[in-house]
């Protein structure tokens, strides 16, 4: 079979959702795919759940290794991949049976590196869908992708998931492009720097395809477990690709870097003042506390302070202010307040 699209989906003690994921794999109206799961080393019944489901769709295949990590296990899959493009799905996330149909058939129509669409997310009962403020339905130039998109992905995480996009395995391969290994966040956003640094073209589709479902404990939201402010200072410290500087010489990195680590730091505010049984107001106050007060804040926060203050709306100012004077009260008290006003 000449596959078209290969969809790597890592998993790890997915068993709770892995069936309705593989069942919306499986309707998929594309015949030309590969399904490869990446089964990284799970202690569930997860292994059990993919073996039930290979006699049933000849596009599944199934790759077992021991627990390395979802960096390591989407490497992996991307080895195994025999795609003209590819694509990723996570274990506890669904997509629409005309998924990577559309998604296929806009990269053919275009002549693209790349398609990136929109996708939905669910929170409890809470659904909502993420757009981006990038020109729909129109090729993307080489010109666009080093002037617009390479900057977002330093300033922004907005762009950085990549189960909403498809790639074509022969950028991949040519550059080398891979997932960073032993990162706990961010290695979405690594591996899209690394691929649009080598991309000619792309195209942004109006379609939503893809459902992402927030879980308890998931690495967005498991404040006990994960360290969001020192990934976050990782990043913000971290020497970018020699690909990537090359591209981008003379360009205000500094700036992009400041935006992207001071909006984060907003980000952990709120979710660090947010009720949480994982983890005690005392903890999560000393946390803001020693975030705030910390070295990096310290350098980004007047590069942010003089782009971005004066255009800020009046919430944001009140935030950057408290952050400026280290006032932790102030910033719970308008957290709170942010909470209350967006019930």
């Amino acid at each position: 079979m000449n596959v078209k699209v290969s969809v790597v989906i890592p998993v790890y003690n997915a068993g709770s959702r892995l069936g309705e994921c593989i069942e919306s794999l499986m309707k998929q109206t594309l015949g030309e795919c590969e399904f490869i799961f990446v089964n990284d080393g799970s202690t569930d019944d997860s292994r059990a759940i993919i073996e039930a489901h290979l006699p049933l769709d000849p596009r599944i295949r199934l790759i077992n290794q021991d627990n390395q990590g979802v960096s390591i296990a989407r490497n992996t899959g991307l080895q195994a991949a025999g795609g003209q493009y590819i694509g990723f799905v996570d274990a506890d996330d669904t997509v629409e049976p005309d998924m990577f149909e559309v998604l296929y058939a806009s990269a053919v129509q275009w002549g693209c590196d790349a398609v990136i669409s929109d996708f939905e997310s669910a929170a409890g009962s809470h659904r909502f869908v993420t757009r981006f403020p990038l020109p729909r339905s129109i090729k993307l130039d080489r010109e666009y992708i080093r002037g617009q998109l390479l900057p977002e992905f330093i300033k922004s995480d907005a762009l950085n998931s990549v189960w909403n996009k498809l790639y074509k395995a022969e950028v991949i391969t040519k550059n080398r492009v891979e997932f960073p290994a032993k990162v706990a966040l961010g290695e979405d956003g690594a591996f899209n720097l690394l691929f649009f640094c080598g991309a000619d073209s792309a195209v942004y589709i109006d379609y939503c395809g893809y459902h992402y479902q927030e879980t308890a404990g998931s690495a967005t939201r498991n404040i006990a477990g994960k360290d969001y402010f020192a990934r976050a200072v990782q990043v913000y410290e971290a020497r970018l690709p020699q690909i990537f500087m090359d591209q981008l010489v003379g360009e205000n990195i500094a700036e992009w870097k400041s935006e992207k680590l001071i909006n984060t730091v907003m980000s952990i505010i709120h979710l660090y003042f947010e009720p949480s049984p994982e983890m005690g107001l005392r903890r999560r106050y000393k946390y803001v506390k020693d975030m705030i007060g910390s070295g990096a804040v310290k350098e980004a926060l007047p590069v942010y302070w003089e782009k971005h203050y004066g255009s800020a709306d009046r919430y944001r100012r009140v935030l950057l202010e408290m952050i400026r004077r280290k006032v932790v009260p102030g910033l719970y008290l308008a957290a709170a307040y942010s909470r209350m006003r967006n019930r």
